[in-house]
C-alpha cells in the first residue's frame, strides 16, 4: 500500500510541475497596446481613432525595438490598414509589405491587399 501511495504522490507532483511550467509565459513577441486596440475597435468600434491607434502602434515600434523583441503576428498589417483609413496609401503600402517580410507565411494576402491599394 505504501509504494501505491508514494507513486501517486510522485505522479502528482509531476503533473503539478508540468502544469506549472506550462503556465510561463514567454517573451517571444512585444505585444504593446495591439491587444487593447484590437479588442476596443471589435467592442466598441468607432470609439479608438486610426489616427489614436497609430500613435500608440507607433510608440509599441520604439518599445519593441529597445527591448529587442518583435512584434506579433499581424501588428504590421492593423498599422498599415490604419494608415489607409486615413488615406495614407503609401504607409498602408510600406506596413503591409512589413508584415509580409516579418511573416512569411502572410505574403499571398499581403500581396492582395497591396495590389488592391496601388
Amino acid at each position: 500500500m505504501k509504494l501505491n501511495f508514494f507513486s501517486l504522490k510522485i505522479a502528482s507532483l509531476l503533473v503539478l510541475s508540468i502544469l506549472l511550467s506550462s503556465c510561463a509565459s514567454s517573451t517571444k513577441y512585444y505585444w504593446g497596446s495591439y491587444e487593447k486596440l484590437i479588442y476596443s475597435q471589435y467592442q466598441e468600434p468607432g470609439k479608438v481613432t486610426p489616427d489614436f491607434q497609430i500613435q500608440s502602434m507607433q510608440a509599441d515600434i520604439q518599445k519593441a525595438a529597445s527591448r529587442n523583441l518583435p512584434l506579433p503576428p499581424g501588428f504590421y498589417a492593423h498599422l498599415g490598414f490604419q494608415y489607409l483609413q486615413i488615406g495614407k496609401a503609401g504607409e498602408a503600402r510600406q506596413y503591409l509589405t512589413a508584415e509580409k517580410k516579418a511573416f512569411p507565411e502572410s505574403a499571398v494576402l499581403m500581396d492582395r491587399f497591396l495590389k488592391k491599394i496601388k
